[in-house]
């Protein structure tokens, strides 16, 4: 599992841990039941507070990517379906904000866009 942050952005560092781990669950380079590194490890590998992993791994269980045993550590967890549609719905509604946005700036019209997502769809 690789992990890169930045201090150049404004996410927090938990944050980049987090979205990271996420990234690499729905993409499916981290499989359910596949352990995930220690808090302690991962914020010694990181070189950072125990307390933003810790923060982090809360985040991720919290919103039912990852499950923690104690004593045991914690794993990524079985996906629901439907939780990875959504979490992909919500990535593909921000991408196509940003593009909206993009297309309103440039004066491209709303057939325009379409026809352009048309295009990119069908590759």
């Amino acid at each position: 599992m690789e992990i890169f942050l930045s201090n150049a952005g404004q996410e927090p560092i938990y944050a980049q841990i987090a979205r990271q781990i996420k990234q690499q669950i729905l993409s499916g380079q981290l499989r359910a039941g596949e352990p995930l590194p220690s808090i302690r490890l991962l914020a010694k590998e990181l070189r950072i507070s125990v307390i933003t992993t810790k923060r982090a791994y809360e985040e991720l269980e919290a919103d039912g990517f990852i499950v923690t045993q104690a004593g045991r550590g914690s794993f990524v967890a079985a996906q629901n379906p439907a939780l990875l549609r959504e979490e992909h719905l919500k990535k593909m509604e921000s991408c196509l904000q940003n593009a909206v946005d993009a297309a309103r700036l440039g004066g491209i019209s709303c057939e325009e866009a379409c026809e352009t997502l048309r295009l990119l769809w069908e590759g």
